[in-house]
């Protein structure tokens, strides 16, 4: 499938996914026993289900997010698991964008409601830049990005939704929130939708820079604390519209941006330069809907998502790209430099060089104790080079360079295995869906939470089921494993 065209498309992408009609199989997941396990803990598994709200600040065990795709999340420093907005169904059971923060705490099992409405499509309330207020809450969106900084504060920025006026569009706001006082601080950027970015020069940082309004983009957060802002689909420094490939970096002891690498223009290709082999002229081409990770050696990893290849062409990508902050190169590791190709799958739970998962955009991601890096589903190319929505899990070994195929179908359109909640069983797995949230505990389990997607009947729509992987570790040989308690 090529790109989605059209700006209000990238704006309302969970809304177009909701009505475009779901098509969804039953069966055909892959099981393979005794290594990755999921559990299914809460939530339901079906569809387009309306948040339980509760009392705001209080935990209780019925409370839980509605359904929705296109959220963001964060880990804080306690390992409390948070989630803010995205586009789906609210308390009422309407369909819309929402503002409403979560906290979901590992060691009760239990969600709570924290700032923002239980009511769609809110106004920003933006207050004065700089300064926290009790009042202060980002309009309602979905396709933001996250960070969370070396001091445990959460920053989010952008995405598609309401300004400060009720307008519709791309976001460039950048927001801070404090889990301590619960406050949370406009800090960059507009308070009204559809801007400009102001560029500067590259690599030098300056208080007037700002990353143009976008949605879809990746973060990273590298070892010294600095935030990292990749690509998505929005504007650059003119009335252009469409994907972008720019690299952004922000200081939060400075609150400057500097614009680090690629273009200050929409729709560029890829530069891929030899695999294996960094270099200055090394660039992605421009996207959005990719995913990120920061390994163990505080190298940025990007990977996938939709937009324009070395030739020009564009659709979805299985690129995989390293960038090394220390030298500000990007090297093209695996994956091809074009288009839409289809999945290499190998065998279940051996890793191979020649394995690779299929192109996609909209997958979610996550990091290890081990390094080791986790992704998981989108929207893409199957085993088959059929397009759809995909559950398959991956891990990709930086030592070695390889994808291993670890859990899931090889094929698209997979309905849940939800199994029992609480119990983890080797059966269990989530459906195939996109625009989903990741977290990593601080026990080193992975949590996945809602997207847009297949239930457990099949059916297509918005969810707001919440799973939780054990990876596990080897104890004597390949085939002696031991799950993590």
């Amino acid at each position: 499938m090529k790109k989605m065209e059209g700006r209000a498309s990238k704006i309302l992408v969970v809304v177009v996914l909701a009505i475009a009609g779901w098509t969804c199989g039953l069966g055909g997941q892959a099981a393979w026993a005794g290594v990755f396990q999921w559990t299914w803990i809460r939530g339901a598994s079906t569809r387009y289900q309306s948040g339980t709200y509760g009392t705001i600040g209080i935990p209780a065990a019925a409370n839980t997010p509605g359904a929705r795709s296109g959220a963001v999340s964060w880990t804080d420093g306690s390992g409390a698991l948070y989630l803010f907005g995205g586009g789906g169904e609210d308390g009422a059971g309407a369909s819309g964008h929402f503002n409403d923060l979560w906290k979901y705490d590992p060691s009760s099992g239990n969600w709570t409601w924290m700032k923002g409405a239980s009511t769609r499509d809110q106004f920003g309330t933006y207050g004065t830049r700089g300064t926290p207020a009790a009042a202060n809450t980002p309009g309602a969106r979905s396709g933001a990005v996250s960070w969370t900084d070396g001091s445990g504060a959460l920053y989010l920025f952008g995405g598609g939704g309401e300004d400060g006026a009720g307008a519709l569009g791309h976001l460039n706001d950048l927001w801070k929130y404090d889990p301590s006082s619960g406050n949370w601080t406009w800090m960059k950027g507009a308070s009204t939708r559809d801007q400009f970015g102001t560029y500067g020069t590259r690599g030098t940082p300056a208080s007037g820079n700002t990353p143009s309004a976008r949605s879809g983009a990746v973060s990273w957060t590298d070892g010294p604390g600095a935030l990292y802002l990749f690509g998505g689909w929005g504007f650059v420094d003119t009335p252009d519209y469409g994907e972008l490939n720019d690299l952004w970096k922000y200081d939060p002891s400075t609150g400057n941006w500097t614009w680090m690498k690629g273009a200050s223009t929409v729709n560029q290709w890829g530069i891929y330069g030899t695999r294996g082999t960094p270099a200055a002229d090394n660039t992605p081409g421009a996207r959005g809907g990719a995913v990120s990770w920061t390994g163990g050696s505080g190298a940025l990893y990007l990977f996938g998502g939709a937009g324009w290849d070395g030739a020009g062409v564009s659709g979805h990508f299985n690129d995989l790209w390293k960038y090394d902050p220390s030298t500000g190169n990007w090297t093209w590791m695996k994956g091809a430099s074009t288009v839409d190709q289809p999945g290499t799958y190998g065998t279940l739970g051996t890793p191979a060089a020649d394995n690779t998962p299929g192109a996609r955009y909209s997958a979610v991601s996550w990091t290890d104790g081990s390094g080791a890096l986790y992704l998981f589903g989108g929207y893409g190319c199957d085993g088959e080079g059929a397009v759809g929505y995909l559950n398959d899990l991956w891990k990709y070994d930086p030592s070695t360079g390889n994808w291993t195929w670890i859990k899931g179908a090889s094929t698209r359109r997979q309905s849940g295995t939800y199994g029992m909640i609480g119990i983890p069983a080797a059966d269990n797995t989530p459906g195939a869906r996109s625009d989903a949230v990741s977290w990593t505990d601080g026990s080193g389990a992975l949590y996945l939470f809602g997207g847009g997607g297949c239930d457990g009947a099949g059916d297509g729509g918005f969810l707001n089921d919440l799973w939780r992987g054990q990876v596990p570790t080897v104890q004597t040989a390949a085939k002696d494993w031991t799950l993590y308690e």
